[in-house]
Parts: structure tokens; C-alpha cells; sequence
């Protein structure tokens, strides 16, 4: 893995495909991607969800940190959702709050030691007052393919949004729900 962060561009902001649920189709209201970037910064929980070999869901709460455009979180080696992603790297990852919700899909990378290993290490230890050991703590990086922000209650119908990464948009993704 890169000791960099990859060049991104901005996300491309749309409406969610959500038959039935009457959100609006005017791209007024649509959440800026800075704000989804303000709660992943923020929370302090978050929710990582996996699929195991026999396409059983696992979500587990964790720590993590976002930096630089991706999502960061340590586990053990021989944790179930380590098992899970090195079999198969897609997961989802969640903000602990489901009144401003903040859901990123991608796919997930071990993080070896290195320069980013290190500055991921350093924001962990800031937010939680524990540094991840490189060989004692296994890190996740997980790039997002897309996102979705929500406000609950009234708010709902104008403000879903969805971002689409431009380097890992998944085609047909509208019509899976997305």
C-alpha cells in the first residue's frame, strides 16, 4: 500500500434511488460532501460491517479515525471481521448517530507499517489516547466507493444524498438500492 494518499477529487453529490420513500428529485437540499467529512471526523463509535464466507452479515462497533478521505480502524489479526475482509474486502462502515447518518461503502486494505501507518497511529492515539502497535494491532484502510448522508425526520426527503467516488463507482449501483 501507498504511503500516500491517493489524489481525490470531490465526490459527485446525487439523490439516493429509494422507490417509495418520496425524496425529492431537485438537487436543492443535497448535503455538500464537507459535511458527511465533518461527522466521519467527529464520531467516536462507528459501526463496521462485513460478510463471512457463508454471506452471514457481522457489524461490530469500532474505533477509527477518518484521515485523509478514508477510514482507518485497528482490530486483531484473528477478529472475525479481520477474517471476514481478508477473505472479502467489501464492507460498509456507519457513524454511531442515526440522526445526521453518515454510511460509506468500499473496500478495506490491511495497512502495513510505513509513513501512513505512522500518521494514522498519531490521529488514533490523538482522539483515543491509544497508539496502535504496528504487528501487535491490525489496521484497515477503507476506501469509500460510495456514501450516503441522511438527516432524520423532516429533514429526510430533501437532505439524502448520495456521493459517488469517481475511481470506484460500482456500475448498475443505482439499481441495487443505491
Amino acid at each position: 500500500m501507498s504511503s500516500t494518499a491517493p489524489e481525490r477529487r470531490e465526490p459527485i453529490a446525487s439523490r439516493p434511488y429509494m422507490p417509495g420513500y418520496g425524496l425529492q428529485d431537485a438537487a436543492a437540499g443535497l448535503l455538500p460532501w464537507r459535511w458527511a467529512e465533518e461527522r466521519l471526523t467527529a464520531s467516536r463509535n462507528y459501526f463496521v460491517s462485513t460478510v463471512s464466507a457463508q454471506g452471514r452479515p457481522h457489524c461490530v462497533p469500532v474505533w477509527g479515525v477518518w484521515l485523509e478521505g478514508r477510514f482507518f480502524f485497528n482490530t486483531g489479526a484473528d477478529s472475525r471481521k479481520a477474517r471476514n475482509l481478508a477473505r472479502s474486502p467489501g464492507c460498509v462502515v456507519s457513524t454511531e448517530g442515526g440522526g445526521e447518518a453518515v454510511i460509506v461503502e468500499g473496500e478495506a486494505e490491511a495497512l502495513a507499517d510505513g509513513p501512513l501507518y505512522r500518521r494514522f497511529a498519531d490521529a488514533y492515539q490523538a482522539k483515543y489516547d491509544y497508539r496502535p502497535q504496528p504487528g501487535a494491532d491490525l489496521a484497515f484502510v477503507v476506501t469509500p466507493t460510495v456514501a450516503f448522508g441522511f438527516i432524520g425526520n423532516e429533514e429526510f426527503t430533501a437532505t439524502a444524498t448520495r456521493w459517488r467516488f469517481a475511481d470506484g463507482q460500482a456500475e448498475g449501483h443505482q439499481r441495487r438500492g443505491g
